[in-house]
């Protein structure tokens, strides 16, 4: 899958063209190495570093024959090269190129991706700087809960990605892994100084040890990451989606002055952005599971992961590429309402101080019981009648008489719910 809207720099990545081009470089690098250990002749290694190259059409052809990507390959690139092609890939197996350039991929794929987080997360610390006392109400269970600020939210999404990018350069280094080690890994016929010199000339470290393959819990750790870098993204666009709904409206995904919402109801103007991410992140998550199911295979090496990895790694990859960009967009230019916080944080008259007149019954010796009762028969008036929840408490006469009017005036203000925000905002390193 390689969506219409991907970055051509994503496509690259796992088009055809750069996995052969990689493949190239290592059998390249291999006869390099072994004409530093007197294995190629000086002229040949010449040739073939001058005749080298390959055509991927006529790959496809031979492969149709023959029933194997790398043969074919070779065979295509020794057309080319001519007598001297004897020497590439003497004594290395399909999976020690096929493993290696397959490192190289993911690792540019991770170094474009770890770029879409940081674009996410510096769009994140915008809107939060620029928000970061404008008050709304915070919701759990979909229910009004205590005030906050629409800062605090996106400081957290920016926290939250910073979590996503740290697993990413993580899972990074883990695939950042190259091995040219032979059938079954014993080196027998290809001497480990080979695979430490075209591992190093490509910034990938040699594998401890291998078999016929890397071992796929690197690649299961990689696609995971992606995974939940994937889940991250849906937890802020359903986020997104929540505040869109008619009944709150505190945010928009932008809207396009010719953006059609409804075949059928102009009037729409729906969250497709982040329906559309959520819905991607289930693919991410059923590609981590097929990654994780690739790990178990039979003794050195069986193939039953490698035509699973053929789709989960490049559709991994590029739809997460797709998400982040996506996702930063729709941060970027979303449009925050205000003036709608306000009024939805209101919407309750007052409810939203209970446990601030709660904490102050105590204080002042109400035993937290009595306290909780007290204030919660108010509240019930208050939700149900639609009345002012202050002036209830204040007419209570359990109440009454054990709080100052100052004192009920200071256990309603909205100030003190963000007296630490710049103390977070410094701890994220969000204070500048």
């Amino acid at each position: 899958m390689i969506p219409r809207y991907t970055r051509p720099e994503m496509g690259a990545i796992w088009s055809d063209e750069n996995r052969y081009r990689n493949w190239l470089d290592i059998e390249v690098l291999a006869c390099e190495a072994m004409h530093r250990r007197g294995d190629v002749p000086a002229a040949d290694l010449k040739r073939i570093k001058q005749r080298a190259r390959f055509d991927v059409s006529r790959i496809d052809e031979i492969e149709r024959e023959v029933d194997h990507d790398v043969i074919a390959f070779l065979t295509c690139v020794a057309e080319y090269v001519g007598p001297s092609a004897r020497f590439i890939h003497k004594g290395l197996t399909s999976s020690d190129v096929l493993d290696t350039a397959l490192a190289l991929q993911m690792v540019q794929a991770a170094d474009l991706l770890i770029r879409d987080m940081k674009a996410v997360r510096r769009s994140a610390a915008r809107v939060a700087k620029k928000h970061k006392y404008t008050p709304m109400i915070g919701r759990t269970h979909g229910v009004h809960a205590e005030p906050t600020t629409f800062g605090l939210k996106m400081a957290l999404m920016y926290d939250e990605f910073g979590r996503a990018l740290k697993r990413m350069e993580t899972a990074r280094e883990t695939v950042r892994v190259g091995q040219l080690s032979g059938a079954v890994g014993t080196h027998a016929h290809l001497d480990p100084s080979i695979e430490k010199y075209v591992c190093s000339k490509l910034k990938l470290k040699p594998a401890s040890i291998s078999t016929q393959i890397l071992q796929r819990d690197r690649h299961a750790e990689f696609v995971t990451a992606l995974a939940m870098a994937g889940s991250s993204v849906e937890r802020w666009a359903q986020e997104f989606r929540h505040l869109q709904r008619t009944e709150v409206l505190e945010v928009e995904e932008h809207f396009g002055g010719k953006q059609k919402g409804s075949s059928a109801m102009p009037h729409k103007r729906n969250p497709i952005v982040g329906e559309r991410l959520c819905g991607m992140a289930r693919l991410l998550r059923g590609y981590a599971l097929t990654a994780m199911e690739n790990v178990a295979l039979w003794h050195e090496r069986d193939i039953s992961h490698s035509s699973a990895e053929r789709v989960i790694l490049p559709d991994a990859c590029i739809a997460l590429d797709y998400m982040l960009v996506k996702l930063e967009q729709l941060v970027r230019t979303m449009k925050v309402h205000p003036g709608r916080m306000e009024k939805n944080l209101s919407a309750t008259h007052g409810l939203v101080h209970s446990q601030s007149v709660l904490l102050l019954l105590t204080e002042n010796g109400v035993g937290r019981e009595d306290a909780y009762q007290w204030v919660q028969r108010n509240a019930m008036k208050a939700w149900t009648r639609e009345e002012d929840f202050m002036g209830l408490i204040a007419k209570d006469p359990d109440i009454r008489n054990r709080v100052t009017e100052e004192e009920l005036n200071k256990a309603f203000d909205l100030k003190k719910h963000f007296r630490h925000v710049k103390r977070t905002f410094k701890a994220l390193g969000l204070d500048a």
